[in-house]
């Protein structure tokens, strides 16, 4: 494996909704690069902001699906939404659930008690995903956020995949309350950068290669981590808005999927302003990128980023070039 990408890495920090699995199903070829990164010596963590369930089931959903994971391997959104908490109020503060069960898990075991109306007189509202969540519990966290309780957001993904396709994430039902109550809410998880922090802590690396599938949330968290990032095309992200990414949410590498963490990766000459990866070639001119290759081959995307993302160096939003192909 000295060729591979995977080799300059001490660890793999992975995404899961997009990356491992959509819905309840594993993407193909997850599982098996998963389980191979312990034949090469390479640690594994998960780190996700999908606040609906504990660690452990997570990791007891991943090892079902076959893949190596241990309930310590799991950081959660829902365990940052706890620390956070823990550091702002006084131990016992009464805090309103507006999620799962498994968010008011953890923070329980942040030291918080876990309450479920206004009526109770909550300090704080900590808001995570639930797909059981209704206008009710919308209302609820309103009239506690509107009476002056602080408002935590385990994340604000607008979106999350499914195996039916893309679905509204948490950060839609964050909006909807933010919209009633012209508030803000403080966000615990990705794209901040403790998350990523904790996972390479425990797992004592110090080359870590964070693997996601957003650029708003894996990609923007790892580079603030100070990560290598590989972005991988199994879940929300496209080839077309990598190359638009703003520059905090640029990945290292990407990649069609997990599989790739064992291939070379090619490398990317700049020859003069034309940029070279494998047989395809890109070029900035006149505000367009022309791009000899094919659509569907990776290498002409990569060698599109690297022209565009030189042309546009510093771009505080997603910017879209002109795209010209021409075939080899």
């Amino acid at each position: 494996m000295t060729d591979s990408l995977i080799s300059s890495f001490d660890a793999v920090l992975s995404d899961l909704d997009g990356v491992v699995y959509a819905g309840p199903h594993a993407i193909p070829g997850a599982v098996e690069s998963l389980q191979r990164l312990g034949t090469v010596g390479v640690g594994l963590g998960y780190v996700t902001n999908n606040a609906s369930r504990t660690p452990a089931q997570v990791a007891a959903h991943l090892r079902e699906l076959g893949a190596p994971a241990e309930d310590h391997q799991v950081v959660s959104s829902s365990q940052a939404a706890g620390e956070l908490l823990a550091g702002l109020l006084p131990a016992g503060s009464r805090v309103m659930i507006t999620g799962s069960a498994a968010l008011a898990h953890e923070i329980e075991l942040a030291g918080l008690t876990p309450v479920h109306s206004q009526a109770e007189h909550p300090v704080a509202v900590v808001q995570g995903f639930n797909p059981e969540i209704g206008w009710k519990d919308l209302a609820e966290a309103a009239y506690a956020i509107a009476a002056g309780a602080l408002w935590v957001a385990t994340n604000t993904d607008m979106s999350i995949p499914q195996a039916r396709g893309i679905a509204p994430g948490n950060g839609t039902l964050v909006a909807a309350v933010a919209s009633a109550t012209g508030q803000k809410p403080l966000v615990a998880g990705k794209p901040e950068a403790p998350l990523f922090h904790v996972a390479a802590k425990r797992l004592e690396a110090d080359r870590p290669l964070v693997v996601g599938d957003r650029l708003d949330t894996d990609i923007l968290g790892g580079n603030r981590a100070g990560y290598a990032t590989a972005a991988v095309l199994t879940g929300v992200d496209t080839p077309r808005t990598i190359l638009a990414a703003r520059t905090d949410e640029r990945p290292a590498y990407l990649l069609a999927d997990l599989t790739g963490l064992y291939e070379p990766y090619p490398e990317i000459v700049n020859d003069a302003g034309l940029f070279r990866c494998g047989a395809a070639s890109a070029r900035v001119a006149d505000g367009a990128v022309s791009v000899t290759g094919s659509e569907t081959d990776l290498d002409a995307w990569r060698a599109a980023c690297a022209a565009w993302w030189t042309a546009v160096p510093e771009a505080a939003a997603a910017t879209t070039p002109r795209l010209e192909w021409r075939e080899n």
